[in-house]
């Protein structure tokens, strides 16, 4: 994909260069803790922003540190002289990750003075990686922290760098020693990194080939493992029977009339793509893999939101889809024209693009839009297991152990009747505290709450059988003899409660407020 208003971009075949500038770069402590320590907190922040005064103010002293924030990521000419003592300016020239200001691109130089200014072709952010690895995220030009503000370059084929839904996606992923693993859709190549620290053989794939050129740079400057590259639309690429342990996709997912910006609009109607891609991957996935996905989904008049989402599931895979924002289709319309720095230009060919997003969704019937987490596990069980929620509250990432161990307390809730679950013996899991709400002097709460610490941080409203329950629940006990102490107390049947309470302590189980004793430390 050729385009005349992107910069050409380093070559992705001199690794030699690459681990050179690295070498270079870390010798400098162009890393994310130098660069929090050099930028200070709010400075450091607003470049997450896409704003960079603070930035720019704060590198104007003459350190080998500071010649790097200008030149890599504030894109600012930098004298010769300040960089040579740096980086290795002769290899960086010759492969491209440098410039001279004012050279074009057949080499001719307008500047008049071979030591002149130089400028990075490239944005280069450094990103720290779950061990403590020192990463960093190539990305294009004024791109690197994805559409905050609007992008940089409206070039279709524009490859943008970290943003938010970056960061969610890797921190919802499983990560556990696999053979192989997929980025389907890789961009910046910021999941292949991840999945590389982890799986034997990472595949990675994009309809953009300057995505997958990028991907490279990503990789090699980052010190990881090359990553097998392929070109096309989502799964075209993969050969007949090629399954993977792991999968892992931010698609374009957004939902546009037209297919204007390769990083972010699929160019199928409505929620298609996120559809496609989720009932593709069931085939792709061995048993036991997973696949994640962030994805955009259409709230439709007259149809229920999680029944659509449920469609989607493909046989032989457990489901876990966590609605996390909701849009209407106005709010929606304005946050990627606002992405895409529409709000900044003409004003008529903005409102123009604004009626055609929603005469897009009025033909549709859409009312708003769902954002959220897809994961699906490979268990070809009889009856598959699909939640679908909503959960809009803070989590605490990493999620990717919070994810394997909801699909395990799955598999051990269904191969239990409730008769079988009596029989059990609990315990209240860590970290987990009780909240009675209710009037100023009432005898008695309106409401009993128990609310985790960790992971999705989930509170769950309980009745009093409930509360009294979870908090007898340290493993000494069934839950059947747990009731009927409980009965005893309250003056009721034991019967009857042992019948109607066995719903609940599913739920408190399905959700993580009660572990089975014999599992301990989760």
């Amino acid at each position: 994909m050729s385009d005349s208003s992107l910069s050409a971009l380093p070559a992705s075949d001199r690794p030699d260069v690459a681990a050179r500038l690295r070498e270079a770069l870390l010798g400098a402590s162009f890393t994310a803790d130098g660069l929090l320590e050099l930028l200070g907190a709010p400075a450091y922040a607003a470049l997450a922003r896409s704003e960079t005064v603070p930035a720019l103010r704060a590198t104007r002293g003459d350190t080998p540190l500071e010649a790097l924030v200008r030149l890599f990521l504030l894109q600012q000419p930098v004298p010769h002289a300040r960089v040579a003592g740096v980086l290795p300016v002769d290899a960086c020239l010759e492969s491209g990750w440098l410039v001279r200001v004012g050279e074009h691109s057949d080499g001719s130089d307008d500047s008049g003075d071979a030591d002149g200014d130089l400028a990075a072709t490239v944005d280069v952010r450094p990103y720290g990686g779950p061990g403590g690895e020192d990463w960093y995220i190539v990305s294009d030009l004024g791109c690197a922290v994805g559409g905050a503000g609007g992008i940089g370059n409206k070039g279709e084929g524009v490859v943008l760098g970290v943003g938010g839904a970056s960061t969610t996606l890797a921190g919802i992923t499983v990560r556990r020693p696999v053979a192989s693993a997929l980025d389907l859709g890789t961009g910046s190549g910021i999941q292949a990194l991840h999945a590389a620290q982890h799986a034997t053989h990472v595949t990675a794939t994009d309809l953009n080939p300057r995505a997958l050129h990028i991907t490279a740079l990503t990789l090699a400057l980052s010190g990881a493992p090359a990553a097998e590259l392929r070109e096309g639309s989502l799964f075209e690429p993969l050969r007949n029977g090629e399954t993977y342990d792991l999968i892992v996709s931010n698609p374009p997912f957004v939902i546009s009339p037209g297919a204007r910006l390769t990083y972010r609009d699929g160019g199928m109607g409505g929620d298609d793509l996120c559809r496609s891609i989720v009932q593709g991957a069931g085939e792709r996935l061995n048993e036991g893999g997973f696949a994640h996905f962030l994805a955009n989904w259409q709230h439709v008049e007259g149809e229920d939101w999680q029944d659509r989402l449920r469609s989607w599931v493909p046989r032989g895979c457990d489901a876990w889809i966590v609605q996390r924002e909701v849009q209407d289709i106005s709010q929606y319309a304005e946050l990627w024209l606002r992405d895409a720095g529409d709000h900044r230009g003409d004003v008529a060919e903005y409102q123009a693009r604004y009626d055609a997003w929603l005469d897009e969704f009025e033909a549709r019937k859409v009312k708003a839009v769902g954002f959220g987490w897809i994961t699906l596990r490979k268990a070809s069980a009889a009856v598959p297991s699909i939640t679908v929620e909503e959960w809009p509250h803070p989590v605490e990432q990493p999620l990717g152990d919070t994810v394997v161990a909801h699909f395990e307390r799955l598999d051990y809730l269904r191969v239990r009747d409730d008769a079988a679950l009596l029989e059990e013996h609990f315990r209240l899991v860590g970290e987990v505290v009780q909240e009675q709400i209710g009037l100023p002097g009432a005898e008695d709460p309106e409401h009993v709450v128990l609310r985790q610490h960790r992971g999705m941080r989930r509170a769950t409203q309980v009745d009093t059988v409930g509360a009294g329950f979870a908090g007898v629940c340290d493993g000494s006990l069934s839950a059947g003899r747990i009731l009927d102490a409980i009965a005893q107390l309250m003056g009721e049947d034991p019967v009857l409660l042992r019948d109607r309470t066995p719903a609940q302590i599913r739920l408190l189980v399905e959700q993580g407020f009660l572990e089975p004793a014999g599992r301990g430390g989760r």
